[in-house]
């Protein structure tokens, strides 16, 4: 059995190449939740995120604003393989 390993989220904006700043603004907007908060609250994530992270960043690089690839994720529309609902 394989353990996920999680990571701050410092480690995980580092990982994702943006700023903690920019994570923490991703979570206040709700285009992240974290994988998991310990019982002292802190907020951890681990690699699905950040792949997700770089998803937004293109959508985000290629036009979409924010609230546009919240929708896009609301809507179950970001699946990557493609199937129609």
């Amino acid at each position: 059995m394989s353990q996920k390993k999680l990571m701050p989220i410092g480690t995980t904006a580092k990982k994702a190449g943006i700023s903690r700043q920019s994570l923490q603004y991703y979570l206040m907007v709700g285009l992240l939740e974290p994988t998991e908060v310990t019982p002292t609250g802190r907020r951890m994530f681990d690699e699905k995120i950040i792949e997700r992270i770089k998803l937004i960043r293109k959508l985000n690089e290629s036009g979409y604003p924010l609230r546009a690839i919240r929708e896009l994720f609301l809507e179950g529309r970001t699946n990557l393989k493609g199937s129609k609902k």
